[in-house]
């Protein structure tokens, strides 16, 4: 037997291993989901959405939950989006190369990977201690900014580069300046790979609960959030209050409350492939 024959024999084994785990994972996955559903779909009603938490299982509901989440979902978008596109367009189109930019693009890169109870040590020493904002939905929706940036720089940057050099090169020997070539060609170019990154990055936010935990979020807020300076609770700490008690009525409930995050995570991942679909139909390169 050759090398040859031997490396191609490796590549097939290689590739039925990858074959067989994706399939034990959806297996996995599918039962877990199929679990969820038979508990959790019956327990989902007008009542358990609109209803405040209760430390009776049956009379619970995750109307302050859900209102947490879209609140922070709202800010951190606000925060991130701007300051995270804006980067992202500055290094790669401003930022000149020197060993300054290269650290910095190779620390952004590590920042997305680093585990997001990390970032809420930082929102609980900074925004929650330094700049006495509390455990408020403003400390949370800085924290979550601050996980959630490196994602939008690195995909932002990504989108730009896919432009090609040639749109850049006609709009400037018409005589655009450099910003306008950005803002009018480059931006609306990219957009559809922007906004893929950005809700996808939001999407993460939304399902995060142990840098939230970290900052102070509760888990029993008897009231509805009205300005971003208000206490809050979150539909992850909900799940996690409702997982940890012993009682099958809070499982149930926690059940249903995964099947409504799951379909807000499913949404935002479907519009995310939409309007990728949707540029990538438009703009033909």
């Amino acid at each position: 037997m050759t090398n040859s024959d031997l490396n191609r024999y490796k590549d097939k084994a290689f590739q039925v291993f990858g074959i067989c785990c994706t399939f034990l994972g959806l297996i996995v996955l599918a039962v877990f989901l199929i679990d969820i559903l038979i508990k959790g779909l019956g327990r989902i009603d007008w009542d358990f959405i609109t209803s405040l938490p209760s430390r009776r299982a049956m009379r619970a509901g995750i109307l302050t939950a859900w209102v947490g989440t879209l609140w922070i979902l709202v800010l951190t978008a606000l925060i991130a989006i701007p300051l995270g596109v804006a980067a992202g367009v500055y290094l790669q189109e401003y930022a000149r190369k020197s060993r300054l930019s290269d650290f910095l693009e190779i620390n952004i890169a590590n920042l997305a990977g680093v585990p997001s109870i990390i970032y809420g040590l930082l929102g609980l020493e900074v925004f929650v201690r330094q700049m006495g904002l509390g455990e408020s939905l403003l400390a949370g929706a800085f924290t979550l900014s601050l996980l959630v940036l490196p994602i939008i720089i690195v995909t932002t940057r990504e989108a730009i580069k896919a432009v090609p050099g040639s749109i850049r090169d006609a709009s400037l020997a018409l005589g655009a300046s450099k910003w306008q070539t950005i803002w009018m060609q480059i931006l609306p170019a990219s957009a559809g790979g922007i906004m893929t990154g950005v809700i996808l990055s939001l999407s993460r936010a939304v399902g995060e609960a142990a840098p939230l935990i970290v900052i102070g979020a509760l888990a029993y807020v008897p009231f509805v959030p009205e300005s971003p300076l208000d206490e809050f609770t979150v539909l992850p700490i909900q799940i996690f209050n409702w997982v940890s008690r012993p009682q099958e009525e809070f499982l149930i409930n926690a059940a249903s409350a995964i099947i409504i995050l799951l379909f807000i995570t499913f949404l935002l991942n479907g519009i995310a492939v939409y309007l990728r679909y949707r540029q990538q139909k438009k703009v033909k390169w």
